[in-house]
């Protein structure tokens, strides 16, 4: 191909575009490849770097309009190549304004060579060129040129006995796959990028009906996915969703086909979540039986473990109801239907397998319940009445599902887990807590008398015998509400609490959870001291398990604080256990330390000769101990333990 040189800016343009001490460093096309060599391949990270920052005042350089064409030459390597286009592409989004006008019609020529050269080429080359083209016609759009998409069309589909009809479509769909994105990033002043964007979602109709072209006809796989892609980029340009119908139906056909499948739900999640969406509520209604039928696919998927398959249709179920759960709610007519899809959601919600080791679907749908019970809650009170004897059955159905959820696995396969899938297990188990802390707002009181009753029924089950498991949820699920909810009006508490000590408590994460439960109580101890008997047992004796160091010395601090007045019969034998627990060093030091602001909680409710009594026995063996730190040379024990001192004289 014939390179013809784009010539540079004015000596004025060219001195003011060049940094301090660049006059004389000779950008040649020699020097680029040396400089781009020693990047690539020399072992030295120093010569690497020095290479990377020579090459990056280059192609900010004058000289850039000289050697990016030349390093374009079909006689040089990609990644010379690469650089060439990138050269350019930084010259026309960057320093658009050092073109002259004149050289427009040029520059745009050049271009559409080099891409019709490069369609049988280097694709990372050919994107770059295209990325460079797109910034042209951003910068010359609308007014220089105004039917900038439409041309490019024509252009391509003009037949040329150099490059094949394949090449060249696929060369056409990365340009106008690029030119959304590029708008995305360009760095086009804000007025101008209102402009712009009107003229990109105008010209929309000469994009969509040779996309819907490709889709419906029997493409390669290739082509098919391109155009996919370029949809997607598309709409990301708030299209009217009405003109999205037919490569809506046409993005769902191509989800039974799992070549295409991935890029299909792309392109359908991002149609359905562009914000302007929601004016169309005909179009959306007619996107929801489309998702149901998706429901086969789905249970075929998840009884085949074919986790890629149900994360995809779950995130287009999920994409329309949590984006659209207002609009459709207010279709009174099609409730039905909108519940169906919060049905099919709900699926998706109760997901088998444990997250995020046998699935990692359901954690896609839990915002959606957020906003449904929002929208639901922000109607006027008549409205609202109708909506929950509607959706409050649906929302019990999400307790329990979430429950499910949120049991840990059997002890083996618990076991078998890496730390970063524990910890991810327990991210999400924090956020179904949130869920169903929230969904409390909706439920009420009667949502802790269930999870009251499915407990009772648990421990009272002597026909089948319970799992930990079980048991733990339920008490997650009262944990999670009372943590953040007054609940001290509930009538179900003292069952609560009296159910708590019959619980066989033979398992680590068993006991963590009774912990924060009755951690969770504190102040509802504090406004029923009667009971609080029946579980500082309970929490004293977890203080000599270090595996319960965070859960047992949190909750007894909550008591300590909550209680103080109450605690003084009990004062000897909290401080004896304590005592013993802090002898025997068998917490970290932040636990410790908490223990001390319970212990201080505790003796400053007492009358003053207990206080002393007890702060004698108490403190003398660490006065001891400092003591003899005292006399050591480094001092990191005796700050600790000062400061362990402090914490109960505070």
């Amino acid at each position: 191909a014939t390179i013809v040189i784009f010539f540079p800016p004015s000596p004025v343009k060219m001195d003011r575009e060049r940094g301090e001490n660049e006059d004389n460093l000779d950008y040649s096309v020699a020097n680029v490849e040396k400089a781009l060599h020693q990047l690539y391949y020399d072992p030295n990270i120093d010569n690497k770097n020095l290479a990377q920052k020579w090459l990056m005042q280059a192609q900010v350089s004058p000289q850039a309009w000289q050697f990016s064409w030349a390093l374009l030459s079909p006689n040089k390597v990609p990644e010379i190549q690469y650089f060439g286009a990138s050269a350019l592409h930084i010259k026309i989004s960057r320093y658009w304004n050092d073109i002259p006008s004149d050289q427009y019609e040029t520059l745009k020529s050049q271009l559409f060579n080099q891409i019709a050269c490069f369609a049988s080429g280097s694709k990372i080359v050919l994107t770059r060129l295209c990325v460079a083209l797109a910034s042209l016609a951003l910068n010359m759009m609308p007014e220089i040129w105004p039917n900038a998409v439409g041309d490019m069309v024509k252009m391509f589909q003009t037949e040329s006995s150099d490059v094949d009809g394949k090449a060249r479509c696929m060369a056409l769909l990365e340009l106008l796959t690029v030119l959304p994105e590029e708008f995305q990033t360009s760095r086009l002043p804000q007025y101008r990028k209102g402009e712009v964007r009107n003229a990109l979602a105008q010209e929309s109709g000469a994009v969509f009906p040779l996309l819907q072209q490709l889709l419906q006809t029997d493409s390669p796989v290739f082509i098919s996915q391109k155009a996919l892609k370029c949809f997607s980029s598309w709409v990301q340009l708030d299209v009217p969703l009405l003109d999205c119908e037919c490569l809506m139906q046409a993005s769902f056909t191509s989800l039974q086909n799992a070549e295409l499948f991935d890029t299909a739900v792309e392109a359908l999640v991002n149609a359905i979540s562009q914000p302007d969406a929601q004016r169309y509520v005909n179009t959306l209604l007619k996107l929801i039986p489309q998702v149901l039928q998706l429901q086969e696919q789905l249970r075929q998927a998840v009884q085949n473990g074919d986790m890629e398959t149900s994360h995809g249709i779950c995130r287009i179920a999920v994409a329309l109801g949590e984006n659209h759960s207002r609009a459709l709610l207010e279709q009174v007519e099609h409730w039905q239907t909108f519940l169906a899809l919060v049905n099919m959601i709900m699926f998706c919600t109760g997901i088998p397998g444990h997250y995020p080791v046998n699935e990692t679907t359901s954690s896609l749908t839990l915002t959606f319940w957020y906003t449904l019970q929002d929208d639901i809650m922000s109607f006027e009170a008549e409205k609202q009445v109708v909506y929950l004897q509607v959706y409050r059955p649906v929302y019990f159905q999400l307790v329990d599902v979430l429950l499910h959820k949120a049991q840990f696995p059997s002890d083996e396969e618990y076991s078998s887990w890496s730390s970063d899938e524990k910890e991810q297990f327990r991210i999400y188990r924090v956020d179904i807590s949130d869920t169903l802390m929230y969904v409390y707002e909706m439920l009420g009181a009667e949502l802790l008398s269930n999870l009251y009753d499915k407990l009772g029924r648990l421990l009272t089950n002597t026909e089948q015998p319970t799992s930990w498991q079980h048991i733990e949820a339920c008490l997650y699920g009262f944990q999670s509400i009372a943590e953040t909810n007054d609940v001290n009006y509930s009538d179900v508490i003292p069952g609560l609490i009296g159910l708590i000590p019959r619980i066989n408590i033979s398992n680590v994460q068993l006991a963590d959870t009774v912990m924060f439960t009755i951690g969770a109580l504190a102040e509802w101890l504090a406004d029923h001291p009667v009971m609080i008997n029946s579980v500082l047992p309970l929490v004293l004796h977890a203080l000599g398990n270090p595996e319960l160091s965070i859960s047992s010395v949190s909750t007894l601090k909550k008591i300590c604080r909550e209680c103080k007045y109450d605690l003084p019969p009990y004062a000897a034998n909290i401080v004896a256990v304590s005592q013993e627990v802090l002898m025997k060093q068998i917490h970290k030091t932040s636990q410790c330390m908490w223990l001390m602001q319970a212990l201080g909680f505790l003796l400053s409710a007492l009358q003053v000769e207990e206080i002393l009594r007890n702060l004698h026995s108490l403190i003398s063996p660490y006065i001891q101990q400092l003591e003899k730190l005292a006399d050591e040379p480094k001092a990191d024990k005796l700050v600790i333990f000062l400061q362990l001192t402090a914490k109960s004289i505070k």
